[in-house]
């Protein structure tokens, strides 16, 4: 049998003459405890607040997007609506014209996108889910979908026929708008709102869906011109294979296709980048409990001074005898872990069954229960606990066997 091994499992369980070393070896062994379950149950709610901010934005972007590299504009040709609609691993796709525009509704006003969009867009985008009150817009109908922040600044209701709002962009062309001639620069319209859609703060405030003629007339755009197309996959279809179509069928214009990541590249940033702060912040929790690992092995080494002569004398070297010590910390380390990540599971799990956490009176708040999270605390907790460990047994050393 590996006597290192052996001898460290019997320094980790039994108890040692000294009361005060055991006190400071149980206060090591709950920090470490402690520090697991806390990085596991932060990594799980981050990663259930990550989900949950993105659930929303999933829903309200296309698996991909086609959009011009340069310009405002892609021009679509009935040969290339004919090459997309032959596109193999292209469920659906919609055409959609975006820009800004200012919208006006009884002295108030508010500054939004217009995004007009033709029937397909609700085979590419679930329309019934986004919508909060009222319903979607009928084709040609005059009608529009506000977000709920702007139905809110304007105080407008839907389908109120009393008073209707009005949406105004430049028109193209007219140079420089002065004040004395306002009515003239810009082209008005009135609309009518159908439903108003909820999806998160930033959406609901930025856009107002039309039908894409509207957008068109409004616009004065040609009716072959788009701002992008919105595309909705086949199930389990190979991405670059449709990529690669996608480019070929637009090969005249230069073009950029976006998946969901990339439509939403800031917010994962975002995201992404306050996991990592997080899980940086608390490794360094790990690290401070680690020092009590340190202290309590050091104060074992002191304390067990007679054995390691001994074991020196009956010829174990000083690498077998740091091993004891080395093998006593990582041990300590990884069932500590282990029990803390159980810990961990059980409170997560907890969580998702029994809802025990609101964030709002009707929002439990969201966990996710994630090997990968197992996994990163588990891998971290092992690396710190072992460079502990190796900084503690060095402390033997040939003096103590004087």
């Amino acid at each position: 049998m590996n006597f290192p091994l052996y001898i460290a499992k019997r320094y980790l369980f039994s108890k040692s003459s000294n009361n005060a070393i055991n006190i400071i070896t149980i206060i090591a062994a709950i920090g470490i405890v402690v520090g697991a379950m806390a990085l596991f149950i932060v990594l799980s709610g981050f990663s259930g607040l990550k989900d949950f901010s993105l659930q929303f934005t999933n829903e309200f972007d296309s698996d991909l997007k086609i959009e011009p590299e340069s310009g405002k504009t892609i021009t679509l040709s009935e040969a290339i609506l004919q090459k997309l609609d032959r596109v193999d691993g292209v469920e659906a796709y919609a055409k959609v014209v975006e820009e800004r525009v200012f919208l006006q509704f009884e002295e108030k006003n508010h500054i939004a996108y217009i995004k007009g969009v033709d029937a397909n867009y609700q085979k590419v985008t679930v329309t019934d889910s986004l919508i909060f009150i009222g319903r979607w817009l009928i084709e040609g109908q005059q009608e529009a979908v506000i977000g709920y922040n702007i139905a809110h600044k304007l105080s407008l209701g839907t389908m109120d026929f009393t008073s209707l709002p009005e949406i105004l962009v430049p028109k193209p062309g007219t140079g420089q708008i002065l004040t004395t001639d306002l009515a003239s620069a810009f082209t008005k319209r009135d609309f009518i709102a159908s439903g108003i859609y909820d999806v998160n703060e930033d959406v609901n405030g930025k856009y107002v869906f039309t039908d894409l003629g509207f957008a068109h007339d409004l616009l004065q755009m040609d009716s072959t011109k788009v701002s992008s197309i919105a595309i909705k996959l086949k199930p389990e279809v190979d991405e670059t294979l449709v990529r690669t179509h996608l480019v070929k069928i637009f090969d005249s214009q230069p073009i950029v296709i976006k998946n969901r990541i990339q439509q939403n590249d800031a917010l994962y940033k975002m995201l992404n980048t306050e996991q990592v702060a997080v899980y940086l912040i608390f490794t360094l929790v790990l690290i401070i409990a680690l020092f009590n690992v340190i202290g309590s092995i050091i104060m074992m080494i002191l304390d067990k001074r007679k054995n390691i002569k001994t074991l020196y004398n009956l010829g174990a070297t000083i690498k077998e005898i740091r091993r004891v010590f080395f093998m006593q910390g990582a041990l300590m380390t990884i069932f500590g872990g282990l029990l803390g990540i159980t810990l961990g599971i059980i409170v997560v799990w907890a969580q998702l069954q029994f809802k025990l956490i609101y964030i709002t009176a009707t929002l439990p708040y969201p966990v996710e229960l994630k090997l990968v999270n197992i996994v990163v605390v588990f891998v971290t907790l092992t690396i710190l606990g072992l460079i502990a460990s190796k900084i503690a047994s060095s402390r033997v050393r040939e003096r103590l066997l004087v």
